[in-house]
C-alpha cells in the first residue's frame, strides 16, 4: 500500500511537467503532409502538419489479426501539443525506456544510446555499455513490470514491444502517470532491410532523423554490394530449425531469414510449399527426408555443437549434412544468461548477417560474425 501511494504521489508531480495525454488519437487530421516514406520497411510512416510538428503512424505494431494503429505526435513546443489528446512528446526525447533489444541497438547505431535509463532483462543485453552501467535500470517485463521505478526514471518516452496485441494493463497505467510511449513493429517486419529502416522512426524520436537516414542509406549500400557480388553457380540447399515438441517448425519463402539466405546465393529447401502466412509445422518425417537432402542446415535452437545437437535431435546424427560439419547457429555472440546478440545489434546489422551468410554458402568459415560452425 505504501509503494502505489508513493506512486500517486510522483505522479502527480510527474504529470504537472511530463508531456503526455490519453489514447484518443483526436487531433490528427492535420498531419497530412508525408514527411518520411519508408523504401522498405512497412510499418510505419511519418507525417507532419503546416507548423512543423511530426506524426509517428505505426500500421502494424505487432503481429496478428487484429492490429490497432499506434501514432505517437513529435511537437516542437508545449503550446502546440495543447490540446492534444493523443500520445506526444515535447522536442528530442532524451530520456527512453526500451522494452526490446532491438530498440538498443537502433539507439546505438545512431548514437544515442545514452538517452536510454531504462530497459527490460537488463542481463540479457549484449551491448556492454548498457548492460553493465548501473544507471541504466531494469524495468522488468509483462507482469512484473516496476511502475515506481519507471515513475522514478523520468522518461520522456517509453518504446513498446507487442507480440500479439497491446499490453492494455500496462498502458493504462502509462496513461494514468502520463508517461508518453509507443509501440513499435520493426520485428514483423520480414525484409532485412526493412527491420533495420525502423531505425530511421526512433532518430526522429530522438531529434536526428537525418543522421538515421544518412545511416541506413549506408547499410542499404553495403547489403545490396554484398548480394550482387554472390555468384554461386549451384546455390547449396538450407534447412531450417530444429524440432520443438515433435513438431518441425518451417519459415515461409517470404521470411526474414529466407530472404536472407537467398540474397546470400543459397536456395530454401522448402521452396514453394510454404509461401506466405509464416511457419508451418511438419512430422518429423518429412523433416528428415530435408534434412537428408540438404547441402547446409542452420538456426540448430541453442547447440553450440554437434554434441548438443545429436542430443536434441538423434534421428539426423547420421544424416550427410552433419557429417560434413555443414551445420551453423547464430548464437556464436550472447550473454553468460542467454541472450542473443542476433536478436540485438543483428537487426541493424543485416548487411553484417548477408555477409556471414555469403560466406557460409561459398563454404567460407573462417571470419563469422555471429554465427558459428557447429564442431
Amino acid at each position: 500500500m505504501k509503494i502505489l501511494a508513493k506512486i500517486a504521489i510522483i505522479a502527480t508531480i510527474i504529470s504537472l511537467c511530463v508531456c503526455c495525454a490519453g489514447a484518443s488519437n483526436d487531433g490528427d487530421e492535420g498531419f497530412n503532409i508525408a514527411e518520411y516514406t519508408p523504401i522498405h520497411a512497412t510499418g510505419f510512416s511519418l507525417m507532419a502538419n503546416d507548423e512543423g510538428a511530426k506524426l509517428l503512424r505505426v500500421t502494424r505494431p505487432w503481429q496478428g489479426d487484429v492490429v490497432a494503429e499506434q501514432r505517437l505526435a513529435i511537437f516542437p513546443t508545449k503550446d502546440m501539443a495543447e490540446g492534444y489528446e493523443g500520445q506526444y512528446i515535447v522536442g528530442a526525447a532524451d530520456r527512453i525506456v526500451c522494452m526490446s533489444t532491438s530498440h538498443i541497438a537502433m539507439l546505438d547505431a545512431i548514437g544515442k544510446a545514452d538517452a536510454i535509463v531504462g530497459v527490460s532483462g537488463k542481463q540479457y543485453i549484449m551491448n556492454e555499455a548498457i548492460r553493465n552501467n548501473s544507471a541504466v535500470k531494469d524495468v522488468g517485463y509483462d507482469s512484473n513490470i516496476d511502475f515506481e521505478r519507471i515513475v522514478a526514471l523520468r522518461p520522456d518516452i517509453i518504446l513498446m514491444y507487442g507480440v500479439a496485441a497491446e499490453n492494455r494493463a500496462i498502458t493504462a497505467k502509462l496513461r494514468e502517470l502520463r508517461i508518453p510511449y509507443i509501440y513499435l513493429g520493426d520485428y514483423t517486419e520480414q525484409s532485412p532491410l526493412g527491420k533495420a529502416e525502423w531505425m530511421v522512426a526512433i532518430a526522429e524520436i530522438t531529434g536526428c532523423r537525418e543522421r538515421g537516414e544518412s545511416l541506413f542509406m549506408d547499410i542499404v549500400t553495403r547489403y545490396n554490394t554484398i548480394r550482387e557480388s554472390v555468384s554461386n553457380a549451384t546455390k547449396p540447399r538450407v534447412m531450417f530449425n530444429t524440432p520443438y515438441q515433435d513438431v518441425w517448425y518451417m519459415p515461409s519463402d517470404d521470411s526474414y531469414m529466407v530472404r536472407l539466405v537467398e540474397d546470400a546465393g543459397g536456395e530454401y529447401i522448402y521452396k514453394g510449399k510454404n509461401p506466405t502466412g509464416g511457419s508451418k509445422g511438419i512430422s518429423l518425417e518429412e523433416a528428415v527426408r530435408l534434412v537428408d537432402k540438404a547441402d547446409i542446415w542452420i538456426n540448430v535452437g541453442q547447440c553450440t555443437t554437434l554434441r548438443e545437437l545429436h542430443a536434441i535431435a538423434p534421428h539426423f546424427a547420421s544424416s550427410d549434412v552433419v557429417r560434413r560439419g555443414e551445420v551453423y547457429n547464430n548464437n556464436l555472440r550472447r550473454t553468460e544468461a542467454g541472450g542473443s546478440d542476433f536478436w540485438e545489434s543483428a537487426i541493424v546489422r543485416p548487411d553484417v548477417v548477408l555477409s556471414d551468410l555469403a560466406s557460409i554458402m561459398r563454404g567460407d568459415n573462417e571470419e563469422l560474425y555471429y554465427h558459428r560452425k557447429l564442431e
